[in-house]
């Protein structure tokens, strides 16, 4: 399937243009994307995250949100890890300004078409399989598709709406270089700067495998002997043999190997249930007071399995936490809460 969108791409007339985006479990679609066409430096430039603390008199104030991607604090986990013997660090992606570590491949995939003269800002319109993260982060409307589907439906639909756009054009995050390249760039010098090339595991979970394969990419540079993990639910492991299905992890398990991944850059894909990954967010809002969504449970619970192992004992585990908890409010995280509300019966006020 993700061949034939390609070779649909290859064979569309270049000169696309206006701007429209596609969800997974839904599609986005918007009418503009941000031009950073002609500017003296890209948002995601390594050299201008550096600059967090300008020149005297300058002002430190961002000239657009786009100038806010990045940067984004490493945490330690207290409680929730109580009784392993590694530490264990969060980063805390959902902090991005639409709340998702898909804001950093969004934004470069953008630029990186721009330069190269695949789109026009106003113009083209772009067209994009995700989960809905990524699709958040390119546009501003959404137009979704049945999750039960998932992400095969999702690049039908995909597939079809571009077909049917004369001026379309996509981005595909699971085959885009670019997807890759921001996390080499930006989060992975981030995490060893901020960890003072301290890090010994860095865990993620896959979607697109862009942050794992970037990130694992710049470590290993830096540190051969660091060693890097992936994620998948164990109801879809497809990356250790197993077959795609229905779960709960958004965002990972997407039923294929996307082609930016490197497999040959990990130790292993950790299997994690979809249960324990929703009771770990839980956890991590209310023992750690921060509202994460799903994956980044199941990002917490592989972390804390490595840090239990006796031969990891005083490493620094470093994982990300790629989302904002209030994005799934409609999912199996907050079902709870919802059945509890829909129980409520008013109060009579004297």
């Amino acid at each position: 399937m993700e061949r034939m969108v390609m070779r649909l791409m290859r064979n569309k007339n270049q000169s696309l243009r206006q701007l429209q985006g596609a969800a997974a479990g839904g599609l986005a679609s918007s009418s503009s994307a941000p031009s950073t066409a002609g500017a003296a430096a890209s948002p995601f430039s390594t050299l201008q995250q550096q600059e967090d603390h300008p020149a005297p008199g300058v002002l430190n104030i961002r000239d657009t949100a786009a100038h806010l991607i990045g940067r984004t604090p490493l945490v330690y986990l207290n409680r929730v890890t109580e009784g392993c013997g590694a530490r264990v660090a969060a980063k805390l992606e959902f902090l991005q300004p639409s709340f998702s570590v898909k804001d950093r491949p969004a934004i470069s995939m953008i630029e990186d078409a721009e330069k190269k003269g695949l789109i026009t800002p106003g113009k083209t319109t772009l067209i994009e399989p995700t989960s809905g993260n990524m699709g958040i982060g390119l546009a501003f409307m959404a137009v979704l598709t049945d999750p039960a589907k998932g992400m095969g439906g999702t690049v039908r639909k995909a597939t079809q709406l571009y077909e049917n756009h004369p001026s379309a054009f996509m981005l595909q995050q699971f085959e885009n270089p670019a997807n890759v390249q921001v996390h080499y760039e930006t989060t992975g010098p981030e995490i060893w700067e901020d960890t003072l090339g301290q890090v010994d595991i860095f865990v993620m979970g896959i979607g697109s495998g862009g942050t794992v394969t970037g990130v694992g990419k710049y470590l290993k540079e830096k540190n051969p002997n660091a060693k890097i993990y992936g994620v998948e639910p164990a109801e879809a492991n497809v990356l250790n043999g197993g077959k795609p299905g229905p779960h709960l992890i958004t965002g990972n398990g997407v039923g294929f190997k996307p082609d930016i991944l490197d497999m040959d850059i990990m130790e292993k894909v950790l299997e994690v249930k979809g249960e324990d990954a929703v009771k770990m967010a839980k956890q991590l809002a209310l023992q750690e007071g921060l509202l994460v969504g799903i994956s980044s449970g199941a990002n917490t619970v592989a972390a804390i399995e490595l840090a239990k192992r006796p031969e990891n004992k005083g490493k620094l585990i470093v994982t990300v936490h790629p989302s904002a908890g209030e994005r799934y409010l409609s999912s199996a995280l907050f079902e709870g809460l919802r059945k509890e509300a829909e129980a409520m019966q008013p109060v009579p006020v004297d």
